[in-house]
This record gives structure tokens, C-alpha cells and sequence, in this order.
């Protein structure tokens, strides 16, 4: 009855979305991909600003048949229970009716576009048509691949956003995923792509992790277009995953008619998501790498590869369970568990799949003795306080449903400052 009740009042929502979207006419700028879709989306959300423009991005991870009607409908940050979407309904109804709701409604909408099952851009696409999209990437593995039969379905899915785009329209693609730059033939839109590549149109160059007194404290990069050059600085972040993201909001600034210069400036406003490679001080003298939002293969690779690229007393890895992979799970538990044993000096390691990554660093090298495994992350938690000290580096990853974010919590300087800092710190996360 209760999933019937919700299947009505999301189709409900959907309706009144659409309409929505028609009496407003925003310029709607949608955001696709395997990973980095919301640190993307917080980045586009800076550089727009600095347009002048009315702006509003849609809150936290409201991207599917419930969150992508709530984010057009209203500035709400979370989804709830059908209580809370019978009155998010009701009150975009009584909006829709009243002339006073077309003053303040935004000139751009920012929104992303969840896929975890083949269909699911279809019904998205038919609430809210994209006048630019963007791509981020898709990976070998892809996050939410559990009801897709090969790789090339997921892409199938992602590249629909990019067909929805109309002449007239933008999209812009990860030139480093070969999957999304494929798909530059695809539309019949003004295509621009980003990245490390060579074949990138805005390209990124110089990339460092940058380390005060042995600590990473942020990320150095430029962004190359033509003969341009700009200088891109970003504090309180590590990993290529914000290099990425900013230079998305770079280029949705730059065919929105900034220059490089003020989409570059418009960064400094540029804020990272909870739980997305965030650094978090530590007890003991240590340094967290937060990145308990969520975890692929692709994002955990490019974490370690952050890890390992930083200079540290000892280097530990915290790695949960990657869900969500279906048949593939066991290869990219596998592949991680090699990456880790070049990356790491301890391994933690949380859930069941995760063994997996604990048995293949053994296998390639790491210290049986510098390993240690959990069923969950409270228990993963009291190991890590035993062993943290002064100049350790310390990456924490999984699945959000593994609920990392529970030793971060645990192993932080301050937790007081949890609500502000950490991911899942509202309703039944934290009853959970």
C-alpha cells in the first residue's frame, strides 16, 4: 500500500513539475554520470552566481522520480516520507495557481539525473529537458550498475541526456572517460569537452595535491583554453574529483558568456559536498581524507591514487564495501585490494566485499599484520583509534549504506562539528 501511495504521489509531483517548468521557462542545465555528479553541480552552482543570474541547484542528492520534481518545485535540500511529499505536492500545486510564485522563481535550474536502473532518464527527461548537459564520468565499473547487463547499458542510459538536447543547446563531456567522449557524435547540440586529455577543449594541466607542513591542505591547477591560461586554487579539499568538477563549472560559465577569468574567480565561492574528499583533522595529530559519501571502483581508484600520491608518516586506508555492482562486484573489490597494497601502509577494511580488497593486498605485497577487517564500521572505528597517531594520512571510503561516515565521526578532532561537516548527519541517518 505505502509503495503504492508513493508510486501516485510521484507521478502526482512529476505532473505538477512539468508545469511547473512551463510557466516559469528557466534555463535547466542538467548533470549526468557515473560519479561527481553533485560536486559538479556545486561547482556549476558558483561560477552561475557570478552571472548575476537568479540560480538554484537542486539539494543534496535529489536526482530521481522523487528528488528531480522537489528540486524543480522548491529549494528543499532533502527527500522525506509521504507526509512530507504530500505537502511538497500541495504547495507546488498552490504555487503553480499564483501569480506572485513567478517573481521569485529562478532564471537556472541546476539539476542532476540519476539512472540506476535502464528507463530511468526517460521518465526524468520527460519532467525536465536539459538546455545544456553535462557528462562526468561512467568508468569501467559504474556506480549503480546493478540492473545493467554490460557497461555499454549504463553508457546507453547516460548518453540519453545528451540526445535530449536540442540544437541550440550545449554538451559538455569528460574528454579523459573514452565511454562519455564517445558520445560527442550523439547530439546535435554545440559539444565542448574538459580535461587531462589532449583532446580536451579546456584543458587541465599542472594538477598537485598541496601539502602545509606534510598535510594535504588543497589542490593547484590551471585551465588551459586556446592561449589562455587561468590558475585555479581550491583549500580543504585533495583528489582530482574537484579538478574535475570546477572545470565543468568552468565551462557551463564560459558558453553562459563569463570569461575564463571570472568563471575561474566565481571558484573561490566553489563549496565540496559532505563526505566528498573533504579534509577533516583528526585526533592525534592525524589527517582525515573524507570520502564516505559514496564509493565505485572508479571513485575509490582515483582516492587511492590521491593517497598515494601524498607524503605522510603512514598512509592509512579505510575501505567499505562497494555496492550496487551486480556481477561485477568481485573483479572491482579485487582490482581495489591491488591498488591499495601500493597505496597504503595499514588497510582497514568494512563489510563483506571488502574481505575481498584485504585478501588481494595481502596477496600484492601489503603486511598481513597491517591488515585488519570488520563485519561493520563502529568495530572498524575502535581499531583505528588504537593505531592513529601523529602524521598518519587517513582515507575513509565505502557505500553509503556502510555508514563510514560513522568513524569519521569517531576519529575526528572536533565531532561536535559532525552536523556541518560530515555526510548523513540528519532524520533516520542518525537513528540508524
Amino acid at each position: 500500500m505505502k509503495k503504492l501511495l508513493l508510486n501516485i504521489i510521484n507521478w502526482k509531483l512529476g505532473l505538477v513539475a512539468r508545469h511547473t517548468l512551463k510557466k516559469h521557462n528557466p534555463k535547466i542545465i542538467g548533470i549526468t554520470g557515473s560519479v561527481g555528479k553533485t560536486s559538479t553541480k556545486n561547482a556549476i552552482y558558483a561560477v552561475l552566481r557570478r552571472s548575476g543570474a537568479n540560480v538554484r541547484m537542486g539539494g543534496g542528492n535529489l536526482n530521481n522520480e522523487t528528488g528531480l520534481p522537489l528540486a524543480i518545485l522548491d529549494n528543499y535540500k532533502t527527500p522525506g516520507g509521504l507526509w512530507f511529499l504530500s505537502k511538497a505536492l500541495w504547495r507546488g500545486f498552490f504555487a503553480l495557481l499564483s501569480p506572485k510564485s513567478r517573481i521569485n522563481y529562478p532564471e537556472v535550474l541546476i539539476l542532476e539525473y540519476a539512472a540506476d536502473h535502464p528507463g530511468d532518464l526517460d521518465y526524468l527527461i520527460k519532467i525536465a529537458r536539459p538546455d545544456v548537459a553535462v557528462v562526468t564520468a561512467i568508468g569501467e565499473i559504474p556506480v549503480h550498475s546493478e540492473f545493467y547487463s554490460s557497461t555499454d547499458e549504463v553508457v546507453k542510459e547516460k548518453t540519453k541526456l545528451v540526445k535530449a538536447v536540442e540544437e541550440g543547446g550545449v554538451v559538455i563531456l569528460n574528454a579523459d572517460d573514452e565511454r562519455v567522449l564517445g558520445m560527442k557524435g550523439m547530439t546535435r547540440a554545440r559539444v565542448r569537452t574538459l580535461g587531462f586529455s589532449s583532446k580536451a577543449d579546456l584543458r587541465i594541466s599542472d594538477f598537485k595535491n598541496v601539502l602545509v607542513g606534510g598535510s594535504p591542505m588543497g589542490v593547484l591547477f590551471s585551465l588551459k583554453l586556446d592561449r589562455a591560461v587561468a590558475r585555479v586554487s581550491l583549500r580543504g579539499v585533495v583528489g582530482k574529483t574537484h579538478a574535475w568538477a570546477c572545470t565543468a563549472g568552468v565551462a557551463v560559465g564560459l558558453v553562459s558568456g563569463l570569461t575564463l577569468d571570472e568563471s575561474v574567480g566565481a571558484l573561490k565561492e566553489y563549496v565540496a559536498t559532505e563526505g566528498r574528499g573533504k579534509i577533516i583533522d583528526g585526533i592525534n595529530g592525524a589527517v582525515i581524507i573524507d570520502e564516505t559519501y559514496n564509493a565505485s571502483p572508479d571513485s575509490t581508484r582515483v582516492a587511492l591514487e590521491t593517497l598515494r600520491s601524498l607524503r605522510a608518516k603512514r598512509k592509512v586506508a579505510v575501505l567499505g564495501d562497494m555496492l550496487e555492482l551486480g556481477k561485477r562486484s568481485e573483479k572491482a573489490h579485487r582490482e581495489i585490494g591491488s591498488l591499495a597494497a601500493q597505496s597504503t601502509d595499514i588497510l582497514i577494511t568494512v563489510g563483506v566485499s571488502a574481505k575481498l580488497i584485504a585478501k588481494e593486498a595481502q596477496k600484492n605485497g601489503l603486511n598481513k599484520g597491517k591488515i585488519f577487517s570488520f563485519e561493520s564500521s563502529p568495530d572498524a572505528a575502535v581499531q583505528l583509534r588504537k593505531i592513529i597517531s601523529q602524521g598518519d594520512v587517513i582515507l575513509i571510503k565505502g557505500s553509503q549504506s556502510i555508514r563510514m561516515e560513522k568513524i569519521v565521526k569517531e576519529v575526528m578532532l572536533r565531532p561536535a562539528e559532525a552536523k556541518s561537516l560530515l555526510a548523513r548527519q540528519y532524520g533516520k541517518w542518525l537513528r540508524d
